[in-house]
């Protein structure tokens, strides 16, 4: 069973795999640590502010 979520932005329709969703927010935090970069909210790698 596949489980999905449905979301309406006007006329935009945006279908959300839930399951990879999970499996990505599992694997992200390894990424960062793997490349050396840890993130910080509001901030992007590599540009100057």
């Amino acid at each position: 069973m596949m489980a999905t979520r449905l979301i309406i932005d006007g006329n935009a329709v945006y279908e959300i795999d839930e399951e990879c969703l999970k499996k990505r927010q599992r694997r992200e935090p390894e990424r960062r640590t793997m490349r050396g970069q840890e993130a910080k909210p509001g901030k992007r790698p590599g540009k100057k502010q």
